[in-house]
């Protein structure tokens, strides 16, 4: 029952627990108890809105950087993945397999922001050898869920 609590949670953290368990066929005690559990173990790790920016006035610029670091002996990639994701611009900061080691995440307020955080401050880093930055110019589906919706035109085709 846990992963199907999840699944549902994961599309909608903000989803009744009562029609939750309408769905599971149980009661709304039961699944109170397990997402609780869940929550204590860090299974749950917390929850999330998922905005649209572009459909705001605010000036927001995220960037994908990748990353590639030397290891440091007995810490793998941990030490200097947890330097990275203590930055309060970083997002999101990822092991990945591939030419590079890590993908850090971050959000700013403008391409020379941005651009400024990763030749000061991550490039600078011990153990970094390089970096290479990829803007996000426009999202088209953000965490399943689809920002580009296009009206559909509903009206039928009159044709002489």
């Amino acid at each position: 029952m846990r992963e199907q609590i999840l699944t549902f949670l994961e599309k909608n953290s903000k989803m009744d627990l009562g029609e939750l368990a309408v769905l599971l066929g149980s009661s709304e005690d039961v699944i109170r108890k397990e997402v609780e559990d869940m929550e204590q173990e860090q299974v749950i790790c917390g929850y999330h809105t998922l905005i649209n920016w572009e459909k705001t006035d605010s000036e927001k610029v995220t960037a994908l950087i990748e990353v590639r670091v030397t290891q440091q002996r007995g810490q793998g990639f941990d030490s200097i993945a947890e330097r990275i994701y203590n930055y309060p611009e970083v997002q999101s900061v990822y092991l990945i397999s591939g030419a590079y080691d890590l993908l850090v995440i971050l959000q700013g307020k403008s391409l020379r922001e941005v651009s400024s955080f990763v030749s000061d401050k991550l490039s600078t880093l011990d153990y970094v050898l390089s970096t290479a930055t990829h803007f996000i110019l426009k999202k088209y589906k953000d965490y399943g869920t689809i920002l580009d919706n296009k009206q559909k035109d509903e009206r039928m085709l009159v044709t002489p």
